[in-house]
């Protein structure tokens, strides 16, 4: 653990998703940190998510890198450096400079992604850098470029208050941005804001939503067309707007008009009635003040580009942007995507949003004194990768990423990673599946917490990280490691900086050169702030100028557009492509986030709370489906595409849409075992955006029938065996296993009991013909250790094994059900968390339903649930409509 002796409030930013929350940290003399929403952060007015909300559980030091390492033993930074520096320079002699790339990741803070930009495309002169933002963002930021001229986000969140409508497209904000999502149900609440959600899957944001459009998979772009459609036949096109502002009109709508004739053939394409078309296209069109708000589902697609264009275009043919309550909202999914393309992160930019014309080369060529400016764009993620298996690329840098098991086709990226003359990476933790043991340079990089800098969220605001922990042991922050590569590499002058704060003023001095409002991003004054002002730094959103030194809030309600005629571009899009599988065997696998995890979960992993909403990864599937294949809920199966395959336990929904399945992207091999599920996506991608396509992959599915299940608790890691399906829970003193296989529950026994701890009062049942053993190690009356195998998996025995273990609670109560030959289903704690704030279990919920609450409020005044961070509201209300009727027979009911 790490020891800090200061207690001092810091004001900071979230490291978790685009909604760029302000936190106050608040460390103590112990090490631990003390973590609030920021009351005047005005991205969460002092609201956090329940991930949030248990950022302090994750700053534990166990497991951190504490010095560099070369060739996976320990060496110092001088040497570290000048080794990184050579290979790199070595690889540049013999194979050029667009021989080494460099991976970067939403999660660096503006000033790290400066100068790895700088370094990479001004110095050692190649093209290839890109971010992982390209899996997340990239096709908003293509749809933005192509209609409006540049990737301008034109509104705010202030716009969600004021809003009549707010459309979800794609975008599962429940559990992927829920701060907005509450933020969203207070108009809802207050002023009577309609809710629309489209998305192929009913998911936790429906149940906040007005209306439900379960749109087929990639159809979104039908859909919109028949907006534009409609909106010039019932004459509502503002004409104002798009003669005096925009370009293009007409032919946009003559693409429409084939793709999207008539409401009949449209509905059909999208897969929704005619009815439900006609009532979501009148009340979008008939609502003045609609914000669309688009998400993963929209971009994550060969078609991303052309769904978002698709959108714009009904926007700005109503000249509804930047106006108060009304405008296209694109959600970010890290908390710094839009701060990395801001100063190029991406593979077809340059810095400042600048592109590869001559002119603006020479202005970021002459601005840098760059002496090997790249003269086009690079290789894209997915194009990236290939180029290393071929051989093209020979050095490759990763920073705060893992591309081992988020991009497509996670095993072929594997490989490819074994194939480089040399991979430098930077990280914190040792833990990092796939990646640090092909690293021939590994440096401990300051992570959140520890390192300042600034972030920019999904609505243009830049907000300012904090320092408020002790960097650990000889960790450094990315900038700092960068800019001693660049300097041993002989570019001294260009990377000489004595902190953040002076990056950020160059930064923000090359935002204004030669910009005389062609360039949108615009932060020219804050070059002049001196060290104290950059720490002191109020969160600010950009364009910022003379005329708007408080920054600006909307943009283009009166056009102003940055392109060469001032003009917005009404876009002709390709009609859409069914997604298609080869045979009806085959299943569409769509893949996206569950509530309290994030990314690879090497953050979110080491909260015990936060692993306790959903245990397991899982597949959903619709009940005509698992009809089809005869599954049955809780079945496991084999699910194969042609990169890879995995092994996943299966939900069966009725919300899910039938020949789709939708898996979750966390697991990997570090937490579970056969569950990467991003070794089983395709590496399509959109064409012009190269974002890859994680909604559609084609899977197979094959029954797996497993004859033993079962649960291990212990207080140390263990080692299984690769070919375990099984999954890992950190338990803070500890871990929990929960574990499938093909084999008999004896052989399991024989295998596990092994991992049991010696020593404490060892309790055992062993029932060889029913295939049930436990066996639990107590000491003092608390449960140390414990194993639980049987033919059949009991989730209750689960849930209360974990609560015992992880809580310290005494099982003497308990004593007489430990070794009992059934579920422990009436043990106390048993169920799966809703609330991780407050601990309550779906149990607990259900009883306050049944004992009469009726509403989402009722319950938190019964139980607490949903009344802190508001995360488990949208699952809360889900279970008052599953059990709809409960409360109201509880209350009829007479008094004993």
């Amino acid at each position: 653990m790490r020891i800090h002796t200061q207690a001092k409030s810091v004001k900071t930013t979230c490291p978790y998703c685009g909604v760029g929350c302000g936190v106050i940290a608040t460390p103590d003399a112990s090490g631990k940190v003390a973590i609030a929403g920021d009351p005047d952060h005005p991205a969460n007015f002092g609201q956090l998510c329940v991930k949030g909300t248990a950022l302090g559980e994750t700053l534990a030091t166990d497991g951190r890198l504490s010095v560099p390492l070369i060739n996976g033993l320990p060496s110092t930074w001088p040497r570290a450096i000048s080794q990184a520096a050579k290979a790199l320079q070595a690889t540049i002699d013999k194979h050029g400079p667009d021989s080494v790339a460099f991976y970067l990741s939403g999660q660096l803070l503006t000033e790290d992604y400066y100068v790895a930009n700088k370094l990479a495309k001004g110095f050692i002169g190649t093209p290839h850098v890109d971010t992982n933002s390209r899996l997340c963002m990239a096709s908003s930021v293509a749809g933005h470029r192509r209609v409006f001229g540049s990737d301008t986000v034109p509104n705010c969140y202030e716009d969600l208050d004021q809003a009549d409508l707010i459309v979800l497209v794609g975008s599962n904000a429940a559990w992927c941005h829920p701060i907005l999502y509450r933020r969203m149900q207070a108009a809802r609440d207050k002023r009577g804001t309609r809710i629309v959600n489209i998305d192929p899957r009913r998911t936790a944001t429906s149940e906040g939503a007005d209306m439900q459009l379960s749109i087929a998979p990639g159809m979104d772009s039908v859909l919109w067309s028949h907006v534009l459609v409609e909106i010039d036949r019932r004459g509502v096109k503002n004409n104002t707007y798009i003669n005096g502002f925009t370009s293009g009109y007409d032919a946009a709508l003559a693409r429409a008009l084939e793709i999207a004739p008539d409401a009949e053939i449209a509905a059909v394409k999208a897969g929704v009635s005619v009815e439900q078309l006609t009532k979501f296209t009148s009340l979008w069109i008939e609502t003045e003040r609609v914000v669309t708000c688009y998400s993963q589902g929209v971009n994550q697609s060969v078609q991303g580009t052309d769904k978002v264009t698709a959108i714009l275009n009904c926007h700005i043919a109503t000249g509804r942007i930047g106006k108060p309550g009304c405008g296209p909202l694109s959600l970010t999914g890290q908390p710094n995507a839009m701060g990395g393309r801001e100063v190029g992160g991406l593979a077809n930019m340059l810095a400042a949003h600048m592109g590869f014309s001559d002119a603006e080369r020479n202005l970021v060529g002459q601005f840098w004194q760059a002496p090997n400016l790249v003269t086009g764009e690079g290789l894209k993620a997915v194009q990236m990768f290939d180029a290393i298996e071929t051989g093209r690329i020979k050095a490759l840098w990763v920073m705060c990423t893992n591309p081992a098991v988020s991009l497509p086709r996670a095993d072929h990226v594997r490989a490819a990673l074994n194939k480089l003359d040399c991979l430098i990476v930077s990280e914190s933790h040792k833990d990092v599946d796939g990646l640090l043991s092909a690293a021939d340079i590994v440096f401990p990089a300051a992570p959140w917490g520890e390192k300042d800098g600034t972030v920019t969220n999904s609505e243009r605001r830049i907000s300012r990280q904090r320092r408020f922990l002790p960097t650990y042991e000889e960790a450094k922050p990315d900038w700092w490691i960068i800019c001693e590569i660049a300097k041993a590499m002989g570019f001294i002058a260009g990377f000489d900086y004595a902190g953040p704060a002076e990056i950020f003023r160059e930064h923000a001095a090359l935002s204004s050169v030669e910009n005389h409002g062609g360039r949108v991003f615009n932060i020219g004054p804050l070059s002049a702030v001196n060290d104290a002002e950059y720490e002191t730094l109020e969160p600010v959103q950009w364009p910022i100028s003379k005329a708007a030194p408080d920054g600006t809030i909307r943009l283009f309600s009166e056009g102003g557009y940055p392109t060469p005629d001032g003009r917005a571009r009404f876009a002709v899009i390709a009609a859409p492509a069914d997604p298609k599988t080869a045979d009806a065997n085959e299943l569409l696998l769509n893949t996206g986030r569950v509530r309290d995890h994030w990314h690879t979960m090497s953050r979110t992993r080491l909260s015990p709370r936060l692993n306790r909403h959903i245990l397991q990864p899982y597949l959903e599937m619709h009940p005509h489906d698992a009809a089809v294949h005869g599954i049955s809920a809780g079945d496991y199966v084999r699910v194969q595409s042609a990169h890879g395959r995995a092994v996943l336990k299966v939900r069966i929904e009725e919300g899910a849409r039938p020949g789709s399945v939708f898996a979750p992207i966390h697991w990997n091999d570090l937490t579970s075992g056969h569950a990467r599920v991003d070794a089983l996506v395709h590496a399509l991608t959109d064409p012009f955006s190269g974002q890859p396509d994680s909604k559609a992959t084609p899977v197979r599915l094959s029954p797996t029938k497993m004859r033993s299940h079962g649960v291990l608790v212990t207080p140390q890691r263990v080692e299984l065996p690769t070919w375990l399906a099984h999954t890992r829970i950190q338990l803070g003193i500890g871990e929990a296993i929960i574990f499938a296989s093909e084999r008999a529950p004896a052989e399991m026994h024989a295998l596990l009991a092994n991992f049991l701890p010696a020593g404490g009062e060892r309790l055992e049942f062993d029932d060889a013909g029913s295939g049930l053993f436990r066996c639990f190690i107590i000491s003092k009356s608390v449960l140390k250790a414990g194993l639980s195998i049987g033919a059949e998996q009991h989730e209750a025995v689960v849930d209360w094994m974990i609560d015992r273990f992880s809580s310290g609670a005494p099982v003497e109560a308990d004593r007489h059900l430990l070794l009992a030959a059934r579920n422990i289903a009436g043990a106390p704690g048993a169920g799966a968390i809703i609330c991780a704030c407050h601990g309550v279990s779906e149990p607990a919920i259900l009883s306050a339903i049944h004992a009469g609450a009726a509403s989402v409020d009722a319950v938190g005044l019964a139980c607490k649930a949903g009344t802190n961070c508001g995360s488990c509201r949208p699952d809360i209300n889900r279970l008052l409509r599953e059990n709809e009727g409960a409360a109201h027979e509880a209350a009829i009911q007479p008094a004993a």
